[in-house]
């Protein structure tokens, strides 16, 4: 999985568009053409105006759940705290997912907060409060950060106080919650189709941001895609 830190310069960052351009054209030829084209498909679907909090999730199949539904709506990013229980998502469970989806660790909440905050997102906590709002009526007009909380405590009480706004998903039934990687499911759906509908909403990545990104999955096609990328990006 492309695990970074908050602080961790990026890979491509030294480099203007038109050097990216000529690098993915070398390391593009490394992939076969079908993966080319579904990375040039793909990226244009990827977002980051909703991102995924999890505050110390343990069950690895459920960590592995969320990743796969943030690859399978589109959520590029996905913030990890784990000052409690470790971040630790199953690859069968994931199905190649973890290779598509960034993550970053933090901390704390604190520190993730901060870090969205300066992002410009507005940090969104899910709970089952009577009077929060419903996931279908949740303004996303900005960027929006969703947090989810560990399986049998829920979230803790700084992110619940950290949070600018609080939703719940409606249930009719008798249990009184969903599965943590249901919820997120769920609540990925409904905002990013929402999103995707909206035509106000700058939800695509740039064009840059979408040829970085091509970058960062050739380097996770490609055997030992890190050496690869140093070797080429000395030619350039």
């Amino acid at each position: 999985m492309p695990q970074r830190t908050v602080n961790q310069q990026d890979f491509f960052s030294g480099l203007d568009f038109a050097q990216k351009q000529k690098l993915y054209e070398a390391a593009s030829g490394m992939i076969s053409d079908n993966k080319r084209q579904l990375f040039d498909r793909l990226v244009q679907y990827r977002t980051r105006h909703i991102a995924v909090v999890l505050e110390n999730i343990y069950q690895s199949h459920n960590a592995s759940a969320v990743l796969r539904s943030c690859d399978c709506f589109g959520v590029q990013d996905v913030h990890v705290v784990e000052d409690r229980n470790p971040f630790n998502p199953a690859g069968d469970v994931a199905v190649g997912s973890s290779k598509w989806v960034d993550y970053y660790k933090h901390t704390d909440i604190h520190a993730a907060y901060r870090h969205l905050h300066e992002k410009g997102y507005r940090i969104v906590a899910t709970l089952p409060h009577e009077n929060d709002t419903m996931i279908g009526d949740l303004d996303i007009s900005q960027p929006v950060a969703l947090v989810f909380g560990t399986e049998l405590t829920g979230l803790t009480q700084e992110a619940i106080d950290g949070a600018d706004a609080y939703v719940k998903i409606p249930m009719y039934g008798f249990t009184e919650s969903f599965n943590i990687s249901v919820c997120a499911a769920l609540s990925l759906y409904s905002t990013t189709e929402r999103m995707r509908r909206d035509t106000s909403i700058q939800w695509q990545m740039s064009d840059e941001e979408q040829l970085t990104q091509k970058l960062r999955w050739c380097m996770q096609a490609v055997r030992n895609g890190e050496e690869v990328m140093l070797r080429l990006g000395q030619t350039l």
